[in-house]
């Protein structure tokens, strides 16, 4: 066992270097998401027009998320990348 004896501030210490090394880690996403929750119809209205402004071949969009709620509405989330270039 270790004789030194622990303080909340080692603690603490030891967390926030865990948390620093993580958040390094993690690349950030180059992917743009939007989630919409809309009726039915009005969601395959927004998802067409989003293909259509960002055509899968270029943007890679695609329909990442769907659900449909208990008032029959639709929950989605579409990502596409940021540009064609």
């Amino acid at each position: 066992m270790n004789d030194k004896r622990q303080m909340p501030s080692d603690l603490a210490q030891r967390l926030g270097e865990r948390r620093r090394a993580h958040a390094r880690a993690q690349a950030p996403s180059i992917w743009r998401r939007e989630t919409f929750t809309l009726p039915r119809g009005e969601a395959r209205s927004k998802a067409r027009e989003w293909f259509a402004n960002y055509p899968k071949a270029a943007y890679m969009t695609e329909i990442e998320f769907w659900r449909e709620l208990a008032d029959g509405q639709i929950e989605f989330t579409i990502r596409r990348l940021p540009s064609a270039d």
